[in-house]
């Protein structure tokens, strides 16, 4: 409580974190990096690694997180801005759904996540200034029935097949109702003052707790799996749960309240957070980067690519995504993509 010059107690508003978080930039970074070793790694006996799955459902997670801040953090937006929010975010939705789509077309491989994303945000913009109770309620609600339905759905699906529209629902990898929960779960956070040490402490505990009950369950109860982009409850939380422990990891770690461990941390993994800070230009550049060495290789086959280039494709990718990302950062600010996704939703600027 704080007293106003009348003399009355009033409460104090909470603290408004709507800019940039240096451990969500880094943990950004991290999906990133993770994402191009998933993709480029050579991997001869085919074994499950630590990136496979959980860098992309790290990189799901703080597209919550980043709505949250963009609407508010903390203190979300009033009503008069809440409808030019929403179309601000709808279009983000829509043009990463098109980039998306537009890179599938290209020979690489990959399996893209643009267009998916681009649906979860599509389809969290009913929740974006509900209550974390509501929001709560939804995310545990989705995680109840999702992964079931996903179930269903690839059972009636024939192997090999997409069919349009179910696939980024229930059947894709990134299959968005099974994965919208990893996003509420970020907004949650981000609506919790994320510069706080209590939501910091408890988002890391709860990730803990969620990689405890979805990998601890896979490993004890039979038929129960948490495979990489196998959609089920276990991955989920299993998953999920080293993504929000990961977050507050970094957010406990590189706190200002940390002093000169803060900075030091925050300026050792600065250019990961440069790269974190620019997640949709590196991405394309990746995907842009394994074409070309599809080309480079004259193979059609992803593993024949790895194959021929072994630790040469990734290394120069992470590499000249940190440089890249540092120089530029460093020097213009947002990435080049970022800007023209910014610009092209920016929100008209109240006239009061």
């Amino acid at each position: 409580m704080t007293l106003t010059n009348g003399g009355r107690r009033r409460a104090a508003a909470p603290h408004r974190t709507t800019g940039r978080i240096a451990a969500i930039d880094i943990a950004r970074g991290l999906a990133i990096i993770g994402m191009f070793l998933a993709h480029t790694v050579p991997n001869p006996g085919d074994a499950e690694l630590l990136v496979d799955g959980r860098s992309s459902i790290l990189f799901a997670t703080l597209a919550g997180v980043s709505l949250g801040l963009i609407t508010g953090g903390a203190t979300p937006a009033g009503p008069d801005r809440r409808g030019a929010l929403r179309m601000s975010v709808l279009i983000r939705g829509l043009l990463l759904a098109m980039l998306g789509l537009l890179l599938w077309t290209l020979e690489h491989g990959i399996a893209i996540i643009l267009d998916y994303y681009g649906v979860m945000f599509l389809c969290l913009i009913p929740l974006l200034f509900a209550s974390r109770t509501v929001l709560a309620a939804v995310g545990i609600a989705l995680l109840a029935v999702a992964p079931w339905l996903a179930g269903v759905a690839n059972q009636l699906v024939p192997p090999g097949r997409a069919v349009f529209g179910l696939d980024w629902f229930l059947t894709g990898y990134y299959p968005a109702l099974v994965w919208l929960p990893l996003l509420i779960g970020g907004l949650i956070a981000a609506r919790s003052d994320l510069t706080k040490r209590k939501t910091q402490v408890v988002m890391t505990l709860a990730g803990i707790t969620g990689m405890v009950a979805g990998y601890g369950a896979a490993r004890v109860i039979p038929g129960v799996g948490a495979e990489a982009h196998s959609s089920t409850l276990a991955e989920i939380l299993g998953s999920g749960g080293f993504a929000f422990t990961v977050i507050g990891l970094l957010l406990l770690a590189t706190a200002p309240q940390n002093a000169a461990l803060g900075r030091g941390i925050r300026g050792i993994l600065w250019p990961i957070g440069a790269a974190g800070a620019m997640p949709l230009t590196l991405y394309t550049a990746q995907i842009l980067g394994i074409t070309a060495a599809f080309a480079l290789t004259q193979n059609d086959d992803l593993d024949a690519v790895i194959d021929d280039l072994g630790w040469t494709l990734p290394v120069i990718l992470i590499a000249g995504a940190l440089l890249f990302a540092s120089l530029w950062r460093a020097t213009l600010g947002a990435g080049p993509l970022e800007r023209v996704m910014r610009l092209a939703s920016a929100p008209p600027r109240s006239n009061q």
